[in-house]
Protein backbone atom coordinates (compact mmCIF):
# COMPACT_ATOMS: atom_id res chain seq x y z
CA UNK A 1 0.00 0.00 0.00
CA UNK A 2 1.32 3.44 -0.96
CA UNK A 3 1.22 5.93 1.90
CA UNK A 4 -0.88 9.02 1.14
CA UNK A 5 0.45 12.56 1.03
CA UNK A 6 -1.43 15.20 2.98
CA UNK A 7 -3.61 17.32 0.71
CA UNK A 8 -2.68 15.46 -2.48
CA UNK A 9 -6.41 15.00 -3.06
CA UNK A 10 -7.63 18.37 -4.29
CA UNK A 11 -11.23 17.56 -3.33
CA UNK A 12 -13.15 18.63 -0.25
CA UNK A 13 -11.47 17.58 3.02
CA UNK A 14 -13.75 16.03 5.65
CA UNK A 15 -11.78 15.99 8.90
CA UNK A 16 -12.75 14.28 12.16
CA UNK A 17 -11.93 16.60 15.09
CA UNK A 18 -10.05 14.80 17.88
CA UNK A 19 -10.96 11.64 16.02
CA UNK A 20 -14.67 12.48 16.13
CA UNK A 21 -15.25 13.65 19.68
CA UNK A 22 -19.02 13.60 19.29
CA UNK A 23 -19.04 9.84 18.71
CA UNK A 24 -16.45 8.47 21.16
CA UNK A 25 -14.07 9.77 23.86
CA UNK A 26 -11.86 12.35 22.20
CA UNK A 27 -8.41 11.54 20.85
CA UNK A 28 -8.73 7.83 21.61
CA UNK A 29 -8.16 4.92 19.28
CA UNK A 30 -11.89 4.23 19.63
CA UNK A 31 -12.71 7.68 18.23
CA UNK A 32 -10.26 7.42 15.35
CA UNK A 33 -11.51 3.91 14.56
CA UNK A 34 -15.12 5.03 14.42
CA UNK A 35 -14.37 7.91 12.04
CA UNK A 36 -12.17 5.63 9.94
CA UNK A 37 -15.00 3.09 9.72
CA UNK A 38 -17.28 5.86 8.41
CA UNK A 39 -14.80 6.39 5.57
CA UNK A 40 -12.76 9.28 6.98
CA UNK A 41 -9.14 9.41 5.91
CA UNK A 42 -8.42 12.82 7.42
CA UNK A 43 -8.24 12.85 11.21
CA UNK A 44 -7.34 15.67 13.57
CA UNK A 45 -5.58 15.28 16.91
CA UNK A 46 -3.38 17.15 19.38
CA UNK A 47 0.00 16.47 20.93
CA UNK A 48 1.08 16.76 24.55
CA UNK A 49 4.28 15.34 26.01
CA UNK A 50 4.81 13.40 29.23
CA UNK A 51 7.64 13.95 31.70
CA UNK A 52 9.62 11.17 30.02
CA UNK A 53 9.16 12.54 26.50
CA UNK A 54 6.29 10.39 25.18
CA UNK A 55 3.99 12.18 22.71
CA UNK A 56 0.31 11.68 23.49
CA UNK A 57 -2.78 12.24 21.36
CA UNK A 58 -4.19 14.59 23.99
CA UNK A 59 -5.62 18.11 23.93
CA UNK A 60 -5.46 19.62 27.41
CA UNK A 61 -2.43 20.67 29.42
CA UNK A 62 -4.11 19.06 32.44
CA UNK A 63 -5.50 15.58 32.84
CA UNK A 64 -8.65 16.32 34.83
CA UNK A 65 -11.25 17.30 32.21
CA UNK A 66 -11.27 14.04 30.27
CA UNK A 67 -9.56 11.49 32.53
CA UNK A 68 -9.65 10.35 36.14
CA UNK A 69 -6.16 11.76 36.66
CA UNK A 70 -5.05 15.09 38.12
CA UNK A 71 -2.37 17.65 37.39
CA UNK A 72 -0.42 18.61 34.29
CA UNK A 73 0.39 16.05 31.63
CA UNK A 74 4.03 17.15 31.54
CA UNK A 75 4.47 16.25 35.21
CA UNK A 76 3.46 12.61 34.70
CA UNK A 77 5.36 9.77 33.05
CA UNK A 78 3.88 7.54 30.38
CA UNK A 79 3.66 4.75 32.97
CA UNK A 80 1.38 7.02 35.02
CA UNK A 81 -0.75 8.21 32.11
CA UNK A 82 -1.29 4.82 30.46
CA UNK A 83 -3.27 3.71 33.53
CA UNK A 84 -5.85 6.49 33.06
CA UNK A 85 -9.12 6.31 31.13
CA UNK A 86 -10.52 8.98 28.82
CA UNK A 87 -14.23 9.37 29.40
CA UNK A 88 -13.99 6.58 31.95
CA UNK A 89 -13.64 3.91 29.26
CA UNK A 90 -10.76 4.38 26.81
CA UNK A 91 -6.99 4.48 27.42
CA UNK A 92 -4.95 7.55 26.64
CA UNK A 93 -3.32 7.00 23.23
CA UNK A 94 0.30 7.45 22.29
CA UNK A 95 0.66 9.52 19.13
CA UNK A 96 3.01 7.03 17.50
CA UNK A 97 0.48 4.23 18.06
CA UNK A 98 -2.27 6.30 16.42
CA UNK A 99 -0.14 7.14 13.37
CA UNK A 100 0.89 3.50 12.93
CA UNK A 101 -2.63 2.14 13.50
CA UNK A 102 -4.01 4.10 10.52
CA UNK A 103 -1.23 4.09 7.91
CA UNK A 104 -3.50 5.15 5.03
CA UNK A 105 -4.98 8.12 6.92
CA UNK A 106 -3.75 11.72 6.95
CA UNK A 107 -3.54 13.68 10.17
CA UNK A 108 -3.74 17.27 11.33
CA UNK A 109 -1.68 17.52 14.51
CA UNK A 110 -2.18 20.59 16.69
CA UNK A 111 1.06 21.38 18.50
CA UNK A 112 0.01 22.54 21.95
CA UNK A 113 3.35 23.09 23.67
CA UNK A 114 6.87 24.12 22.69
CA UNK A 115 8.15 21.15 24.70
CA UNK A 116 6.59 18.90 22.04
CA UNK A 117 8.83 20.09 19.20
CA UNK A 118 11.73 17.66 19.58
CA UNK A 119 9.69 14.60 20.68
CA UNK A 120 7.18 15.18 17.87
CA UNK A 121 9.93 15.50 15.28
CA UNK A 122 11.30 12.17 16.52
CA UNK A 123 7.87 10.51 16.26
CA UNK A 124 7.34 11.75 12.71
CA UNK A 125 10.76 10.56 11.60
CA UNK A 126 10.49 7.21 13.38
CA UNK A 127 7.02 6.38 12.06
CA UNK A 128 7.72 7.70 8.56
CA UNK A 129 4.45 9.62 8.78
CA UNK A 130 5.63 13.14 7.92
CA UNK A 131 4.25 13.19 4.36
CA UNK A 132 0.73 12.48 5.59
CA UNK A 133 0.76 15.04 8.40
CA UNK A 134 -0.22 18.71 8.52
CA UNK A 135 0.92 20.65 11.59
CA UNK A 136 -1.34 23.37 12.93
CA UNK A 137 -2.49 25.24 16.01
CA UNK A 138 0.97 26.57 16.88
CA UNK A 139 3.18 29.63 16.67
CA UNK A 140 4.92 30.12 13.34
CA UNK A 141 8.36 29.65 14.84
CA UNK A 142 7.45 26.24 16.24
CA UNK A 143 6.21 25.09 12.85
CA UNK A 144 9.38 26.38 11.19
CA UNK A 145 11.52 24.43 13.66
CA UNK A 146 9.56 21.25 13.08
CA UNK A 147 9.72 21.47 9.31
CA UNK A 148 13.47 22.10 9.50
CA UNK A 149 13.89 19.08 11.77
CA UNK A 150 11.63 16.70 9.85
CA UNK A 151 11.88 17.78 6.22
CA UNK A 152 9.97 19.58 3.46
CA UNK A 153 7.51 16.69 3.05
CA UNK A 154 5.80 17.93 6.22
CA UNK A 155 2.77 20.14 5.51
CA UNK A 156 1.96 23.14 7.70
CA UNK A 157 -1.05 25.38 8.15
CA UNK A 158 -0.53 29.06 8.87
CA UNK A 159 0.81 29.61 12.38
CA UNK A 160 -1.12 31.77 14.80
CA UNK A 161 0.76 35.01 14.05
CA UNK A 162 0.43 34.58 10.30
CA UNK A 163 -3.23 33.59 10.57
CA UNK A 164 -4.17 36.59 12.72
CA UNK A 165 -2.31 38.93 10.35
CA UNK A 166 -4.01 37.42 7.32
CA UNK A 167 -7.49 37.54 8.91
CA UNK A 168 -6.98 41.16 9.92
CA UNK A 169 -5.96 42.12 6.40
CA UNK A 170 -8.92 40.22 4.95
CA UNK A 171 -11.33 42.14 7.19
CA UNK A 172 -9.77 45.43 6.11
CA UNK A 173 -9.73 44.27 2.48
CA UNK A 174 -5.99 44.88 2.15
CA UNK A 175 -3.26 42.50 1.02
CA UNK A 176 -1.33 40.58 3.67
CA UNK A 177 2.48 40.75 3.48
CA UNK A 178 3.82 37.74 1.62
CA UNK A 179 6.32 37.04 4.38
CA UNK A 180 3.47 35.90 6.66
CA UNK A 181 2.16 33.36 4.17
CA UNK A 182 4.28 30.42 5.29
CA UNK A 183 1.76 27.56 5.15
CA UNK A 184 -0.32 25.71 2.60
CA UNK A 185 -3.56 25.76 4.59
CA UNK A 186 -5.49 28.34 6.60
CA UNK A 187 -7.45 26.80 9.47
CA UNK A 188 -10.09 29.33 10.46
CA UNK A 189 -12.53 29.01 13.37
CA UNK A 190 -16.19 29.49 12.59
CA UNK A 191 -16.32 31.76 15.63
CA UNK A 192 -14.44 32.44 18.83
CA UNK A 193 -17.03 32.36 21.58
CA UNK A 194 -19.86 34.48 20.18
CA UNK A 195 -17.62 36.44 17.82
CA UNK A 196 -17.89 35.31 14.17
CA UNK A 197 -14.54 34.76 12.47
CA UNK A 198 -15.30 33.08 9.16
CA UNK A 199 -16.49 35.35 6.34
CA UNK A 200 -17.46 34.19 2.86
CA UNK A 201 -14.91 36.51 1.26
CA UNK A 202 -12.13 34.63 3.05
CA UNK A 203 -12.55 31.84 0.51
CA UNK A 204 -11.65 34.06 -2.45
CA UNK A 205 -8.80 35.72 -0.55
CA UNK A 206 -7.37 32.36 0.51
CA UNK A 207 -7.49 30.97 -3.01
CA UNK A 208 -5.87 34.10 -4.41
CA UNK A 209 -2.95 33.42 -2.08
CA UNK A 210 -2.78 29.72 -2.95
CA UNK A 211 -4.15 28.70 0.44
CA UNK A 212 -6.74 26.02 1.05
CA UNK A 213 -9.29 27.18 3.61
CA UNK A 214 -10.49 24.78 6.30
CA UNK A 215 -13.10 25.80 8.91
CA UNK A 216 -13.43 24.44 12.45
CA UNK A 217 -15.28 23.17 14.50
CA UNK A 218 -18.60 22.73 12.66
CA UNK A 219 -21.29 20.31 13.84
CA UNK A 220 -24.51 21.86 12.53
CA UNK A 221 -25.68 20.47 9.17
CA UNK A 222 -27.14 23.78 7.99
CA UNK A 223 -23.84 25.54 8.65
CA UNK A 224 -21.99 22.71 6.89
CA UNK A 225 -24.14 23.21 3.80
CA UNK A 226 -23.57 26.98 3.87
CA UNK A 227 -19.80 26.54 4.09
CA UNK A 228 -19.76 24.02 1.25
CA UNK A 229 -21.79 26.43 -0.89
CA UNK A 230 -19.32 29.19 -0.02
CA UNK A 231 -16.51 27.09 -1.47
CA UNK A 232 -14.42 26.21 1.60
CA UNK A 233 -11.88 23.45 1.04
CA UNK A 234 -12.66 21.47 4.16
CA UNK A 235 -14.52 21.22 7.44
CA UNK A 236 -13.29 19.94 10.80
CA UNK A 237 -16.11 18.41 12.85
CA UNK A 238 -16.84 16.54 16.06
CA UNK A 239 -19.68 14.84 14.18
CA UNK A 240 -18.17 12.98 11.25
CA UNK A 241 -21.45 11.09 10.84
CA UNK A 242 -23.37 14.33 10.26
CA UNK A 243 -20.82 15.80 7.84
CA UNK A 244 -20.75 12.55 5.90
CA UNK A 245 -24.53 12.64 5.40
CA UNK A 246 -24.39 16.29 4.31
CA UNK A 247 -21.62 15.53 1.81
CA UNK A 248 -23.56 12.55 0.43
CA UNK A 249 -26.61 14.78 -0.08
CA UNK A 250 -24.40 17.42 -1.76
CA UNK A 251 -22.84 14.80 -4.02
CA UNK A 252 -19.27 15.40 -2.83
CA UNK A 253 -18.67 12.37 -0.62
CA UNK A 254 -16.18 9.90 -2.09
CA UNK A 255 -15.79 6.57 -0.39
CA UNK A 256 -12.14 5.64 0.19
CA UNK A 257 -10.43 2.89 -1.73
CA UNK A 258 -10.89 -0.38 0.21
CA UNK A 259 -7.87 -1.17 2.35
CA UNK A 260 -6.71 -4.00 4.53
CA UNK A 261 -7.66 -3.85 8.21
CA UNK A 262 -4.98 -2.53 10.51
CA UNK A 263 -5.74 -3.43 14.11
CA UNK A 264 -5.17 -0.81 16.78
CA UNK A 265 -1.82 -1.14 18.50
CA UNK A 266 -1.42 -1.74 22.21
CA UNK A 267 -1.24 1.61 23.97
CA UNK A 268 -0.63 -0.09 27.31
CA UNK A 269 2.93 -1.14 26.44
Amino acid sequence: MTAPRYGSDDGFLAIAHRGGAGLAPENTVAAFSRAYALGYRYLETDVRVTADGVCLAFHDAKLGRVTDGRGQVVRHTWDDVRRLAVGGTEPVARLDDVLLAFPDACFIIDVKDEAAIEPLADVLRRTGAAARVCLAGAWDGWLTQLRAAVGPELTCALGWRALVSWLGCARLRVAAPRRVMTGEFAHVPLRLGRVPVFMDRLVTRAHQRGLRLVVWTVDDPDVMRRLIAAGVDGIITDRPDVLREVMIAEGIWHAPTPSVHFPATDSAR
